[in-house]
């Protein structure tokens, strides 16, 4: 790969590397603080099954399940089949930590019950938005090759960059809101009925603030990668 060619790899690289940094220091925090409030019990005795069963009847939603699903941080609402998956360490334990994670899985719950626009713009984004990720690996892949046979790349494959980049950054962008409102709903409705003391709350609302914080940090570096091939183009005209 020649020098001209390998400038169009390191704004990539340096974005991919600045981001991966921060993802692995709030991916870290959100795991200690889960394991903080995983210790902090219920004072009621609620597991989050428990939890997630009542928030659905106290929403008026009876053909969503709760089941459990196997690994950690897993803990999914799928709106195909309506469940609310959530992970062993959630489904089985009371406390604060689990709480958090069951109501607001049950919150997206709700936002399918309501016809929350986000979440349903997000669903029918997922195709797409998997379509271009695939799109973007094989272009790329392309310009290394091409790039070096040829000694530069076509700016068709540029537009097609940003093409993909752009359903990638709508996607990351737009679960933006789905998710701090699912928090949101959460949060109100375990306050509102005395599902939690003060300390379980404020151990719930601190793990679930660095929870939103992992789909902040993959929007910002979707959104800086659409802005710098944006660039390459910008400067190749």
């Amino acid at each position: 790969m020649n020098g001209g060619m390998m400038t169009y790899y390191w704004g990539p690289m340096l974005i991919g590397g600045v981001f991966m940094l921060i993802s692995w220091l709030v991916g870290s925090t959100l795991k200690s603080k889960f394991a903080k409030y995983s210790k902090l019990r219920m004072a009621n005795g609620m597991t989050g099954r428990e939890v997630a069963e009542r928030m659905l009847k106290d929403n008026g939603i009876y053909d969503v399940k709760v089941i459990s699903t196997q690994g950690q941080l897993t803990d999914h609402y799928n709106p195909l089949n309506k469940t609310v998956n959530l992970s062993e360490s959630v489904y089985n334990h009371a406390n604060a930590a689990a709480v958090a994670v069951a109501a607001h899985e049950v919150g997206h719950a709700v936002q399918h019950a309501t016809l929350y626009k986000p979440l349903d713009l997000r669903s029918k984004l997922v195709p797409i938005q998997n379509a271009s990720g695939m799109i973007l690996n094989v272009v790329v892949f392309g310009m290394a090759v091409l790039g070096g046979v040829l000694g530069g790349i076509a700016p068709f494959m540029i537009y097609i960059i940003i093409a993909a980049q752009a359903a990638i950054t709508l996607f990351a962008v737009i679960t933006l809101p789905v998710e701090f409102d699912a928090s949101k709903r959460a949060l109100q409705w375990i306050n509102a009925n005395g599902i939690v003391t003060v300390d379980e709350y404020d151990g719930a609302k601190d793990a679930l603030k660095w929870a939103a914080m992992t789909y902040v940090v993959a929007a910002l570096a979707a959104i800086a990668t659409l802005i710098y091939w944006i660039f390459v183009l910008l400067n190749r005209r």
